[in-house]
């Protein structure tokens, strides 16, 4: 949820339209921490308007625009504020790496999980190449698709009931199928969470 930026310079955040506050910028797909910046109430405010997330320099004591000069920008999605009205948590997407040593995130290469799966996917559906399995079931479609994701499923049946040491295996496959179905209809895992959280009530 956006966080209103009036909230914000109604506490005690900017008191001073100077005054340097930490800025965490987590991604807004996998929750992964991407970078540690400073924001004053001018930088912000430029977040917010250009959806581009904007630091203050204390190198060059000027406003800087996360890539700016790469191109690796970081796209704005939300903010919150802690409990000390000190530090901001910043939401966004990163489009390229977002170390200047050209890693996903200043403190390392991002971990596998299903969203680096989900990144994987959705390149094979851009680049519209058939020399992938994944590529090909996209072509192919959800008829294909879910074929697949039941053949798999029977297969993880077999391997519980059978205790044949591939429940792993068999679960990472249906996994897998799963999500390209989500991304064949344009579905991401975030909205897979969603649907659960409706649910957690």
């Amino acid at each position: 949820t956006l966080f209103p930026y009036t909230t914000l310079f109604r506490s005690k955040v900017w008191k001073n339209e100077n005054n340097l506050v930490p800025a965490i910028i987590q991604d807004a797909n996998n929750k992964n921490i991407l970078m540690l910046g400073y924001m004053t109430k001018e930088s912000y405010l430029k977040t917010i308007e250009i959806k581009k997330v904007t630091f203050f320099s204390r190198s060059r004591q000027c406003l800087w625009t996360k890539g700016e000069t790469s191109g690796n920008y970081l796209n704005y999605v939300s903010s919150e504020i802690d409990c000390d009205n000190d530090t901001l948590l910043i939401q966004a997407i990163n489009k390229g790496p977002t170390c200047h040593l050209e890693k996903y995130s200043c403190f390392g290469d991002e971990i596998f999980s299903f969203y680096k799966l989900q990144t994987i996917i959705n390149d094979r559906r851009e680049q519209k190449t058939n020399s992938s399995y994944t590529s090909y079931l996209l072509d192919e479609g959800n008829k294909e698709i879910v074929k697949k994701i039941a053949e798999e499923a029977n297969e993880l049946a077999i391997s519980v009931v059978s205790n044949d040491g591939r429940l792993l295996d068999e679960a990472a496959d249906l996994m897998y199928h799963l999500q390209v179905l989500l991304v064949a209809n344009d579905l991401s895992l975030n909205d897979l969470e969603q649907a659960l959280s409706k649910r957690n009530k």
